[in-house]
Order: C-alpha cells, then structure tokens, then sequence
C-alpha cells in the first residue's frame, strides 16, 4: 500500500481507538494491559503522546533518560494517561488524520504501533473491538518486505517462518509454519505471547522464546 492509504487507515484506526477510550469505565482503565506495566489508561496517554507533548519537550526528556527512549515513553505515556480520559479521546480524534511518524519510520510505524496497543487493551477486556482485515494485512505485508524498516515490529523476530494468516487464504515468509488468524499473527510476532495460544505450526515452539 502506498502512503496515502496506509494514513488512511491510521486516521480509520485513530478513531477506533477513541472510541474504544471514551467507552471504558474506570475500573477498565485501570485494568492491566497486555503491556504488563501499563493499565489502559497508561496506553491511552501513550497513543495521544505525539499530540501532547511537543517535539522539543520530548528531546528534553530523552537527554534525561540517557536516550533510552523506552524509558522516556513509559514516563511519558503515564503523565499523559494521567489527564481526562475526555481530553486523550479529543486529541486521538482531533488528530486522527496526523501524518505524524517516529523519526525515521514511515508510515507503517504509525499504524501497527497504534493498533498492536489498541489490543493490548481490548484482549485482556475481552472486548470486539478489531480493525478490518485490511489493516492487519498491511502490517503482516509490510513485515515481510522492504518496508520492515519502517515499522515497529523487529523484523528477525520473522525470520524463519512461513507464515499463513488462514482467515485471508495468504502466506508470507519461508521457514518454519506459522499458522493462524491474522491479527493473532501479527500480535505473537510483536511480542505478544498469549497471541500464540492461537497459532498452530512447528514456527510455534520456535517463536515462543524469542518473546
């Protein structure tokens, strides 16, 4: 996909998630994420960071963090989270058609980070709530081509896999079988190790320790 339909589907993906923090109760937001160290509320203030804290601000807190990024954003995202859930879910719809990107991403990075931690929170809440084949597609296409670069997920994380997402009939990849619904694909090889409760294939075994 190019970029205009990948910002697309960010912008589609943005407010999906909105919607998803403007329905949650407080006891939900206060719930645990899949992130174990972030509750729902903490994700929501991480996917409204690019629209909260300027450019400037984040160098700062980088240079305090010893460019340790990880650590920047996890402090970060809880300051963030921290403000009305009414105002996180203004930011996320007002700038649902952003184009904003990580340094040195494209415009992949925004939409599998924006939807990988949409689920985090809705799996442990047992919520529907899932973007349409097309997205996860994108970021499962995306990880094995030349455009892995430009996403969040390591791409040697996918090494040595065929993949084949058996919800669209596709494959990806040559190796060891990954098989499964695509969004519990992409899940698993970002990270996510209950996603592997929905894989089949002899790349199960191989992938569960490299989470």
């Amino acid at each position: 996909m190019d970029d205009d339909t990948l910002f697309a589907l960010v912008a589609v993906e943005r407010r999906r998630a909105a919607d998803m923090f403007a329905a949650l109760d407080e006891q939900q937001l206060a719930s645990p994420s899949l992130c174990s160290a972030w509750s729902a509320r903490d994700m929501a203030g991480h996917l409204a960071l690019p629209f909260a804290v300027s450019l400037p601000k984040v160098m700062v807190g980088m240079l305090r963090h010893r460019g340790n990024f990880g650590s920047y954003s996890a402090k970060a995202s809880r300051e963030v989270g921290s403000r009305p859930v009414s105002e996180l879910v203004r930011m996320l719809r007002g700038n649902a058609q952003s184009r904003w990107t990580p340094p040195g991403k494209g415009a992949l990075a925004p939409l599998s980070d924006l939807w990988v931690h949409v689920r985090d929170v809705a799996r442990p809440l047992d919520l529907d709530v899932c973007a349409p084949l097309a997205a996860w597609r994108a970021i499962l296409e995306g990880l094995f081509s030349a455009q892995a670069r430009s996403g969040t997920i390591p791409r040697q994380r996918a090494q040595g896999f065929a993949v084949h997402a058996t919800d669209l009939g596709e494959s990806w990849g040559h190796g060891l079988r990954l098989a499964g619904p695509t969004e519990a694909l992409v899940m698993a090889l970002a990270g996510r190790s209950v996603a592997l409760d929905d894989l089949t294939g002899d790349g199960v075994v191989v992938l569960r320790p490299r989470l």
